[in-house]
């Protein structure tokens, strides 16, 4: 389950989808903070504009009355007299003139004012402000000298300042509609990308999984498989290039499969065809044996090295005309009900099997019986034996025994085990193959070859398994597993 879920996270889709939604909101968060800090500045500079020009005119329209030395009951008059002008707008408005105040409102409302504030509109003549937050709301606070003019055509302070502190609610409420705006647009963005991830995913994923599976039909042998070809981008092409793919690769097979039908019967007719003269030379060569004992001894060595081969060839021709069979499909089982441990003492004692070189473990006869094929089986069993002790080392043990597979019900084991070197790691995987030999430098032996293959094709027939392995302590062990089946 945790697997499967890491694999789906790790998916195509899921990829897709989280880099859309990704670079939408970088996209969106980009834009709109961007959008917000023009906006923002935009308002906030517009506001302040208004405010200083508006405090610019008022003073300039109250101050010509104001004394060079004003009292503090001409101060409190002339800051009356501006905030009630703009008492809308919340004003709050102080005169200073050296040590005497006057303010319009409450005078803790100018405790806002900076030092830094006091000394910018102490020193020039011009307007000075600043932007502070009291209490969570945000104000703007203003600092206007009072100048005369200068009979050189400049200016001097006069001592007089005004000061003004005016709240920006109205400006904050716009800054928080646009935050609301920009949070509104990235969750709008992001719904969106993640949809247009869904249907680009979704566009990309069809044809990939058609890719996919087309590619396990083929795996499973299925060579005809081809894609629908839509459009003419990458993955028109890529299922184009599949299509290519296996036709060429439905053409190798087929001319392969034609080539190996050509192959197995050319063997099958050579091997029909030298049957008969086969049978003649044979019979030839035993006169010519009965004979060899009386002829001068290189003319008999020459003898029996023709009967040997004659045999041999013989052996080898009937092995490709069973092949053939199996080719062919013509091998049928003629099952029969029979004592398998006497089935097996049989074959062993009718090769001469029955000294040290054979070690025989096998039940009592009578306690197992089974419908098998007894002449199939006895090519089994003889092709393991004698491949072991050409190849292996004595002595060679035969055991028979009984599996139950509580699936699979009874099953026939039979065991060919030997003393030799074992078979080569790299070989286990095509000891069954025909005219596979595990050592390439191995001499030439007796066998055809095809030993080893007639028997997985008998055990084959009969619904059964063969395999081979080395035992841990040396040596090669073959096992044979047969379904029990009983009239």
């Amino acid at each position: 389950m945790w697997a499967k879920a890491v694999r789906f996270l790790r998916g195509l889709r899921v990829r897709l989808v989280v880099g859309f939604a990704v670079v939408a909101a970088v996209s969106a968060l980009g834009t709109g903070l961007l959008a917000f800090r023009e906006a923002r500045t935009g308002v906030l500079q517009r506001s302040q504009d208004v405010v200083i020009e508006q405090f610019r005119d008022s003073i300039d329209a109250f101050a010509p009355g104001v004394p060079s030395a004003p009292t503090g009951e001409e101060l409190t008059a002339l800051v009356d007299s501006v905030a009630r002008a703009h008492r809308s707008q919340g004003w709050q408005v102080l005169a200073t003139y050296e040590d005497t105040r006057a303010a319009s409102g409450p005078d803790g409302a100018f405790a806002r004012l900076s030092p830094e504030l006091r000394e910018a509109v102490a020193e020039r003549a011009s307007a000075v402000f600043q932007r502070v937050d009291a209490d969570g709301r945000p104000f703007l606070v203003v600092g206007l000298p009072v100048t005369y003019a200068s009979a050189s055509g400049g200016s001097y302070l006069s001592g007089v300042a005004f000061y003004l502190v005016v709240p920006q609610d109205t400006e904050e409420a716009y800054v928080q509609a646009i935050i609301a705006a920009v949070e509104h647009a990235t969750v709008y963005a992001l719904g969106g990308a993640v949809l247009l991830a869904l249907l680009a995913a979704r566009g990309v994923l069809r044809p990939l999984r058609a890719l996919r599976g087309a590619t396990r039909r083929m795996a499973e042998g299925h060579l005809d498989v081809r894609l629908d070809v839509q459009g003419s981008d990458e993955l028109a092409e890529l299922s184009r290039t599949f299509n290519d793919t296996a036709a060429a690769l439905e053409q190798s097979v087929a001319e392969l499969r034609r080539l190996e039908v050509q192959a197995r019967r050319f063997a099958a007719d050579v091997s029909h065809e030298l049957r008969t003269p086969l049978a003649a030379m044979a019979a030839v060569t035993d006169v010519l044996d009965e004979g060899a004992p009386r002829l001068d001894p290189e003319t008999g060595d020459a003898v029996r090295l023709i009967s040997e081969e004659t045999a041999r060839l013989s052996r080898l021709v009937e092995d490709l005309m069973e092949m053939s069979r199996f080719d062919a499909g013509a091998a049928a089982l003629a099952l029969d009900e029979i004592d398998v441990a006497e089935s097996l003492r049989r074959t062993l004692a009718a090769r001469g099997w029955t000294d040290e070189r054979v070690v025989a473990r096998l039940p009592a006869p009578g306690t197992l019986r089974a419908r098998l094929d007894p002449r199939r089986l006895d090519v089994v069993v003889a092709n393991l034996v004698g491949n072991a002790l050409r190849h292996g080392a004595a002595p060679v043990r035969v055991s028979l025994g009984v599996r139950h597979d509580r699936t699979e019900g009874a099953w026939l084991i039979i065991e060919v085990a030997d003393e030799g070197r074992g078979i080569p790691e790299e070989a286990l995987p095509h000891i069954f193959e025909r005219f596979y030999k595990a050592d390439a430098t191995r001499a030439r032996s007796e066998s055809s070859g095809l030993g080893l293959a007639i028997t997985a094709e008998n055990v084959h027939l009969h619904g059964g398994r063969v395999h081979a392995a080395n035992r841990p302590r040396g040596g090669a062990v073959f096992t044979v597993e047969l379904p029990v089946r009983r009239a």
